[in-house]
């Protein structure tokens, strides 16, 4: 029992230091683009990251598009973004990454109503828990986290292929996350039930977005659309609530107090939206504000391929739809 307690009172004081330098270093946005006649769209936009990263862009002056699965969440987070920055062109959205319906009927409406997308940070994701097939048939944390994603940015090149233009290539922000570190791509079991372990698969879905930017950059071939992903660090924002609200609560405030807070968060995700140098490379990988790596298996050619087809498959997309989705809207 003694050296239980020793063991967390060391574990305790060493994860406060870690969290203490954690904190003098977090880096900060320092671009000053002004987004004007600009139009963003950020998954998981009203709350946490997300809403710090739209009020963010519409403080700068963009068009911000916030999607969400929840009214009551959308209309609090769209009248918070306007409270704070006074932009009126902020839109709620509803979109639901866990339903196929919802990501073609949310696209089809972009596609429709919009002249341009300039920026599309994927943002939104779950945490762990969540350990049931959609009426899609995916995993709930794989589909959220990845194979949404992967369908809605599909859907949305074409957009964002009319809007990217030399030197000013439109962008899409992919937020994975450290836990990639601990993904695995196994396609016979990539959406089993009662098989991964929670964090395992969230690790699992966040190191198939970094293969799905390496892939997708290859198959835009410089086409002035650029993706690529970050990692914000440990945030304390309400993903943790999946482990209850009284536990959630408490790793949220240890998180925000010692490493950082959704806006410090949000930065990297910024700083990829909109550096200039940031826009010259896709397929990378950026933390802390800066170029960094990925694990190497998220840069391996084969398994991007067999990636790219399985969630063209899961998706229910066909290769027709697929080739037009890569060309720019006339």
């Amino acid at each position: 029992m003694l050296g239980l307690i020793y063991f967390i009172f060391i574990t305790s004081i060493v994860a406060v230091l870690v969290g203490l330098w954690q904190k003098n270093t977090n880096v900060l946005c320092k671009s000053k683009k002004n987004l004007e006649g600009k139009t963003a769209i950020v998954t998981g936009g009203t709350s946490g990251m997300g809403l710090r990263i739209a009020t963010d862009f519409a403080s700068r002056g963009a068009k911000v598009i916030v999607a969400c699965p929840f009214i009551d969440e959308g209309t609090n987070g769209r009248k918070h973004i306007i409270e704070r920055t006074g932009n009126e062109k902020v839109i709620f959205k509803l979109l639901d990454l866990s339903s196929i319906t919802s990501i073609r009927k949310f696209s089809s409406e972009i596609l429709q109503t919009e002249e341009r997308l300039d920026i599309l940070v994927n943002n939104a994701g779950v945490g762990i828990g969540f350990d049931y097939l959609t009426k899609d048939g995916m995993n709930f944390i794989m589909q959220v986290n990845y194979f949404g994603s992967f369908l809605l940015t599909i859907l949305l090149l074409p957009l964002l292929l009319k809007t990217g233009k030399p030197g000013e290539p439109a962008r899409i922000v992919n937020t994975s996350s450290v836990l990639h570190n601990i993904g695995v791509v196994d396609f016979t079991n990539i959406n089993r039930l009662n098989y991964w372990y929670g964090i395992q698969c969230y690790g699992n879905s966040k190191l198939c977005l970094v293969l799905f930017a390496h892939e997708l950059t290859k198959r835009l071939n410089n086409k002035n659309v650029v993706i690529n992903c970050v990692d914000p660090g440990a945030v304390g924002t309400p993903i943790f609530n999946c482990v209850g609200w009284f536990l959630g609560g408490i790793i949220t405030y240890f998180f925000k107090n010692f490493f950082k807070t959704p806006w410090e968060g949000a930065q990297t995700a910024i700083h990829v939206a909109l550096d200039k140098k940031a826009g010259e490379v896709s397929g990378q990988f950026f933390k802390n504000c800066k170029l960094s790596r990925a694990k190497q298996a998220g840069y391996d050619d084969k398994i991007a391929v067999q990636l790219w087809e399985e969630s063209i498959r899961l998706v229910k997309m066909d290769q027709d739809e697929v080739y037009q989705c890569l060309q720019p809207l006339s």
